[in-house]
């Protein structure tokens, strides 16, 4: 044992991981001995649902206890395919094991030799029950082997057997410098596990009520974390003075604009024109706090360009913050478009912009020459001093992370903040997870907004959806291609949505299949792992229309405006919550042509494919948030699979309560949250202190808790 090995420890320095290891490990997202021991399973294989053969079922992937009948006989097929197979049995009746392009076989299964199984049952076209590839191991008597495996994300040159070796011998050494930060009277109180017993459990169970227990745990902390964020936050604002606009008229906006705006429109300009001109129709004089939750294309973008407008009029600047350079141009020309012609100097900063450019667009900024100024993390930077900060927007708000909000916050402490989401999401999850923040909901679309038509296929389509992904092009159209993971998983993924094993679509290989099946086509692929400037210059490509198709996984889901996208197509559509996919099929339907999404799944379990056709039916945000609630519960707004997780970008991630989420433990958790920032705002009190030492690293900076 290592008693020197902290959760700090670089895992290079540990045992049996050597430099070409590691540099694997980072691929995950794994860095140090923290990041291995919250690499949690993806899921777990339940081994020790063993049956017989006698009462199999063709629907279930479960365990079976064989003995080997016969030698294992190997042939080969067309394509230089080889099948391998043997018989094998039990006291209830026999079945042929079969796998393919495994001619080691021979050498495993010997006759009389006894083993576990763990697969599915299937008939064969000679109507013989037949195992197909299944896993197994030897089982000896008196040998316990465990009954859930645990199954993760994995990368090339790591197994899930390699990674589980790694996390239990780093978890043995680094359990005695391993401190439980949720305070000792709570955790007794709630009856939770401690922090060692979850970590273990959570990657080695020895059965599932251990297991929830450990999970339990977890996601408790989880959303303790988040609603800590949340409670704090909230604490502040009701610390701050905001500043007071001036009455005004926003008729000089409203008369370029060529629509008229919606109802909900128009509420979100007067709560904005309340909070910032009224303070708040109560007359205290508070700084906005506001969110406005609508769906892709609802026009909140133009409910800020008149924010801005009250701002400026009142003498103020505006700081607009988004997360992409190429959705902040977008927006710097929408700004510029229906500000500049009314004298208004709307400027853009990015991190392309030159040295020269930057230090005039700082010098203007502090002499107060730039009325708004629009860009990316760039305007959080040290060297931007603003003269009169009055009103800062952050536009896909769960984009940035607290405390990079928090930066830009504190170069005007009296400033109004106005966030945007395009994540509609139910009113009860609302309340928890925005409850630092006022709420505005635009429910309605501006007229002439096409609806997407919607189709749910399997993989018997793929020829056909290629030759309408040609079509498309040919039209002039471009197509946005999801799925669901970046590179192969070594071993066959299992969807938790459905029994049976389906291979997951990753961005790499299918643009090579998608290049060779569509030869004339420019066909790019985008994923997180890139560089910002790698996913703008590809970002930009595609928006000018120089890349006909975009194979991404889910980072292009929100910001870019591609008026020229016609089909939107997301394999492996049972991985995504309902809200993501309503969010993925926003992307396109955004100009003249008829538009059209087509979601890809072999699922065959009712929960997923009835899922899916709520999506076919369903084109309201709102409305299928809260179908998605019914049906899933409130765990799928956190998890992987879903946009809400990346609001706390660098900080909370929901990596377990998204798998055992249930209100009860969110309202626990949030009710807790709020009791001990209560309590003790700056969590000062010895108790909490590990608990503000776990916040600090995973949030704030240094001077975000003072």
């Amino acid at each position: 044992m290592d008693l020197h090995t902290g959760i700090d420890t670089p895992i290079v320095k540990l045992s049996g991981i050597g430099k070409a290891r590691a540099e694997r490990l980072n691929k995950l997202g794994i860095f140090t001995v923290h990041d291995l021991i919250y690499h949690f399973p993806r899921y777990y294989e339940n081994r020790g649902d063993v049956r017989a053969l006698g009462s199999f079922s063709t629907d279930t992937v479960c365990s079976y206890v064989l003995t080997v009948a016969t030698a294992v006989t190997s042939a080969k097929v067309k394509g230089n395919m080889v099948i391998s197979k043997f018989r094998a049995f039990d006291e209830s009746g026999s079945c042929e094991v079969v796998f393919f392009n495994s001619p080691f076989i021979k050498d495993v299964f010997k006759v009389g030799s006894v083993f576990r199984f763990y697969g599915k049952t299937s008939f064969s076209k000679a109507r013989r029950l037949t195992l197909l590839n299944p896993k197994y191991e030897p089982y000896i008597d008196g040998l316990d082997l465990p009954d859930l495996l645990p199954i993760y994300s994995l990368t090339e040159g790591i197994s899930s057997k390699i990674l589980s070796s790694i996390i239990k011998n780093a978890l043995n050494d680094a359990v005695p410098n391993i401190r439980d930060f949720l305070p000792e009277e709570i955790r007794l109180e709630l009856q939770l596990p401690s922090l060692t017993y979850a970590l273990k459990n959570v990657h080695f169970p020895t059965n599932i009520g251990d297991l929830n227990n450990a999970k339990r745990r977890l996601a408790f902390d989880e959303l303790l974390l988040f609603g800590m964020g949340i409670s704090i936050s909230k604490h502040r604002r009701t610390l701050n003075t905001g500043v007071t606009f001036s009455p005004c008229s926003i008729e000089p906006i409203l008369k370029q604009l060529p629509y008229e705006l919606t109802d909900s429109q128009k509420s979100a300009v007067n709560d904005v024109y309340r909070d910032t001109v009224l303070n708040g129709g109560d007359g205290t004089p508070s700084a906005m706090a506001r969110i406005i939750i609508g769906d892709v294309g609802c026009g909140k973008t133009i409910c800020a360009v008149i924010a801005a407008y009250i701002a400026i009029q009142s003498g103020y600047q505006c700081a607009v913050m988004v997360p992409t350079e190429i959705l902040a141009t977008q927006h710097y020309e929408q700004f510029e478009k229906l500000l500049g012609v009314l004298g208004f100097n709307v400027a853009l900063l990015t991190g392309s912009c030159t040295q020269s450019q930057k230090k005039q667009i700082y010098s203007a900024l502090e002499n107060g020459d730039i009325d708004v100024v629009i860009g990316t993390h760039a305007l959080i930077s040290d060297k931007v001093i603003y003269n009169k900060l009055g009103l800062i927007i952050t536009d896909e708000q769960h984009r940035f992370g607290v405390a990079q909000r928090a930066k830009l916050k504190d170069k005007s402490k009296n400033a109004h903040m106005l966030v945007m989401s395009a994540t509609p999401i139910p009113r009860s999850l609302a309340l928890a997870m925005y409850g630092d923040l006022d709420i505005t909901r635009i429910t309605d679309m501006p007229k002439g907004r096409q609806r997407v038509d919607t189709f749910v296929v399997n993989e018997s389509y793929r020829n056909r959806l290629n030759d309408f992904i040609s079509k498309q092009a040919a039209l002039g159209g471009q197509c946005y291609v999801v799925c669901p993971s970046i590179e192969n998983d070594e071993e066959t993924t299992v969807s938790e949505w459905d029994e049976g094993q389906i291979k997951l679509k990753n961005t790499q290989d299918y643009t090579e299949e998608l290049r060779a099946a569509l030869p004339g086509l420019r066909i790019e692929c985008l994923h997180g792992k890139m560089s910002n400037a790698e996913k703008d210059e590809i970002m930009s490509a595609f928006a000018k229309g120089d890349i006909k198709v975009l194979v991404s996984t889910t980072v292009i889901e929100v910001g870019v405006n591609v008026p020229n996208a016609t089909l939107m197509i997301v394999e492996n559509a049972e991985r995504f919550g309902l809200s993501q996919l309503h969010q993925l099929r926003g992307r396109v339907g955004r100009g003249k042509r008829k538009s059209y999404c087509i979601l890809v799944s072999d699922a065959k379990n009712e929960k997923s494919t009835s899922r899916l056709q709520v999506m076919r039916t369903t084109y309201n945000g709102f409305e299928i948030a809260e179908k998605d609630l019914i049906m899933r519960g409130p765990g799928d707004f956190f998890s992987s699979n879903s946009n809400i997780n990346l609001r706390q970008s660098g900080g909370f991630e929901f990596k377990i309560a998204s798998t055992c989420l249930d209100e009860d433990l969110m309202n626990l958790a949030f009710s807790v949250s709020k009791q001990i920032v209560s309590e003790d705002p700056d969590l000062s009190l010895p108790k909490n202190l590990e608990l503000r030492k776990r916040l600090d690293n995973l949030i704030y900076n240094d001077s975000t808790i003072s």
